[in-house]
């Protein structure tokens, strides 16, 4: 489960780690009330506007802007709420930003100049321990540092036993070329970061960037969090916290029957049971000439009702030109998943507007083909893969 920004920040500070201090806006009418708080609580004259959305790339997009007085902050406020911020990780048509975050400006002018670090938590799959990854050319490049100058990338694993170590984090401050206070500041927050990301049962945490301030304050200016789903049982908390308008609502809707939906942004449909077999599925596509529209693992009890429910999902989808259905009939019987095929046709009616090629394999695999081709409807059985990707090319043009 993604977080904002502004509730990333919160568990942050609920594990002592030193956040940019802000508000959130819903309102416009709020913000001088919100400016006047914030400025009698941190003492800022400057304010930074940023959009909350789950995208990255917000600053590049206009979705982050400085004011340098209250009156500017009315201006940007509501230039910015209720636009649809373009990022590049959004759709063209972007996303509708609802909510702002109004925090203090943490780069004043001192003893030092500000310097922008980069720093993530994530699992490291190859090793199965937690990983920090880490480097000191954080900001909003932070991509092309990754393409350009790989190097500058630091990795650190965590023994999941023993957590993280004094000497962890004092390894990690001095790859960032710190020194003096700066240097105990960053042990000091690496070391409530990695508790938090644990107490939290978080999945990611990418703060960029971490600030050092020009009096040597190690700060969370930005962050992206995101919660393992497995745990919003005991993370009630932060499951209360899910913000349904950012999440695809054909993905809430597949989720709520018990279905693993991805939306994708092909033009063939295609519904699977298995998560294996799913991506084998998506190659194919690829391979006939087409994109896959969606990842739809239907699972292993695919009876008529829920293929039914997987074709209303995938039909959602106005770019969807023909549907594959790939299923291996281990524990369910591909008859029942042919009858559920034919229901779904007789219930759908007009709606099913696109070709249907189905491979079914496995348990009653030759009734199934049986059912189909006499089904009389606008589906196509086969029974090799590359018989089904040839139906796809044929279809689909």
């Amino acid at each position: 489960m993604n977080l904002h920004e502004y509730q990333g920040k919160e568990i942050l500070a609920q594990h002592g780690v030193s956040v940019q201090r802000g508000y959130v806006i819903q309102d416009k009418k709020n913000t001088q009330k919100i400016a006047k708080k914030l400025e009698d609580e941190t003492g800022t004259k400057w304010f930074v506007v940023k959009a909350q959305i789950h995208a990255g790339g917000r600053g590049k997009g206009g979705g982050v802007k400085i004011a340098k007085n209250k009156s500017e902050l009315d201006k940007i406020v509501s230039k910015i709420l209720g636009m649809h911020l373009i990022t590049p990780q959004t759709s063209l048509q972007g996303k509708l930003v609802k909510k702002v975050l109004v925090a203090e400006d943490v780069y004043y002018t001192g003893e030092s100049d500000p310097e922008e670090f980069y720093i993530s938590i994530l699992l490291n799959r190859k090793t199965g321990k937690n990983m920090i990854m880490y480097s000191s050319q954080g900001g909003m490049d932070i991509e092309s540092v990754a393409e350009e100058t790989p190097h500058l990338i630091f990795y650190e694993d965590i023994d999941p036993q023993l957590g993280i170590l004094p000497f962890q984090a004092r390894k990690i401050a001095f790859n960032l070329n710190l020194s003096g206070l700066a240097f105990k500041e960053m042990v000091k927050f690496i070391t409530l970061l990695y508790r938090s990301y644990i107490s939290s049962d978080a999945s990611l945490f990418e703060i960029n960037p971490v600030l050092k301030t020009s009096d040597n304050k190690i700060l969370a200016v930005d962050s992206k969090v995101s919660i393992d789903d497995n745990s919003l049982f005991r993370q009630k908390e932060y499951a209360s916290w899910r913000d349904l308008d950012e999440e695809n609502p054909v993905e809430i809707e597949a989720k709520s029957v018990g279905l693993n939906y991805v939306d994708l942004d092909g033009n063939v449909g295609c519904m699977v049971n298995g998560a294996g077999l799913a991506m084998a599925t998506m190659d194919l596509i690829k391979q006939s000439g087409g994109e896959p529209a969606n990842f739809l693992d239907v699972g292993g009890t695919a009876d008529a009702k829920r293929v039914e429910t997987a074709f209303r999902l995938i039909l959602k989808d106005k770019n969807v030109e023909a549907i594959l259905v790939n299923i291996f009939g281990g524990i369910v019987r591909c008859d029942r998943v042919a009858m559920g095929i034919v229901d779904a046709f007789k219930n759908l009616g007009s709606s099913i507007n696109v070709p249907i090629i189905v491979r079914l394999e496995g348990t009653n695999a030759e009734k199934a083909k049986e059912i189909i081709d006499q089904c009389g409807f606008k589906v196509y059985s086969a029974t090799e893969f590359k018989e089904a990707s040839d139906k796809i090319q044929e279809l689909i043009g």
